[in-house]
């Protein structure tokens, strides 16, 4: 039996799978760790162009036959075919999966060809049209804009497209500036979007990662988050203690103005994630 979300507001997480024996061994041990909070589910990553497709299937396997909890699998279109995202979702079927986290994916290094889904919201249509409701189907949200989009209208007409293919929920990437969250839902409600958009929430525990990840992924680092994370300079200790006064507050922030929940970008560590969660006070 699969265990049910702890909190009004559910906590969901976020793994990558790992590459080698001692990586699923450690993750196995991040799972046990972080499953005081009883997430809602836990979603396992995969790799640009499905690089990493049976490292995550072997992870979804195992979080789905060997754990309490529900896997959902991240399965990206770009550089796939009708054929194969078919049998992923068969396969992913059979082992009781009930969440899908549909992406349009990068494009591998080399790859000029995207296949035979272009954009998300065909990944989207796709499942729908070969498994009807039997998944629930999480999208990506950009409160900071598509990196891609010419401009935050662009944005969000091609995230209402998606929506329109018959996602039920979204997830968003994460962001450090509560009022990017608050505009763009505001803005989705103009353009009739009504749908659960949980933020997602990246912990701070490296500064050169952060900003590198950030450049790559369009995700903002706010330049007085900047400065006050340089100051630190090789001070792991502070940086790590204000990193996680700055994500709790902000999570708090997140849940005391109503979102849906929190999704937890965990990059395969019980800490600081679960001191976050444990931080937090949620509505009845």
């Amino acid at each position: 039996m699969q265990s049910q979300a702890k909190y009004p507001q559910p906590l969901s997480l976020e793994f990558f799978p790992p590459r080698t024996e001692q990586g699923m061994e450690k993750l196995k041990t991040v799972i046990e760790g972080l499953g005081s909070i009883q997430p809602e589910y836990m979603s396992v990553t995969y790799g640009a162009g499905g690089t990493t497709q049976e490292k995550t299937m072997e992870t979804v396997r195992y979080i789905q036959t060997q754990t309490d909890y529900q896997a959902a699998p991240h399965l990206t279109c770009i550089g796939a075919t009708h054929e194969s995202v078919s049998d992923l979702l068969e396969q992913y079927d059979q082992l009781g999966v009930k969440r899908i986290v549909a992406l349009r994916g990068d494009l591998p290094s080399g790859m000029m060809d995207p296949g035979e889904f272009k954009y998300a919201s065909d990944l989207v249509a796709f499942i729908r049209e070969q498994k009807g409701d039997r998944f629930h189907i999480e999208v990506a949200a950009y409160p900071e804009t598509h990196p891609q989009a010419r401009n935050c209208e662009v944005g969000i007409k091609w995230f209402k497209h998606k929506i329109d293919q018959g996602a039920d929920s979204a997830i968003t990437q994460y962001f450090y500036n509560f009022d990017s969250y608050r505009y763009f839902i505001d803005n989705c409600e103009k353009h009739g979007i009504d749908l659960p958009i949980v933020p997602g929430i990246m912990p701070i525990t490296n500064y050169e990662n952060l900003i590198r990840f950030s450049q790559g992924c369009g995700a903002e680092v706010p330049r007085w988050l900047k400065c006050r994370l340089e100051s630190f300079e090789d001070d792991k200790e502070s940086l790590l203690a204000f990193g996680r006064d700055v994500v709790m507050e902000l999570s708090q922030t997140l849940l005391d103005a109503g979102a849906p929940g929190l999704h937890f970008y965990s990059m395969n560590s019980i800490e600081p994630t679960l001191e976050i969660a444990q931080s937090l006070t949620f509505k009845s």
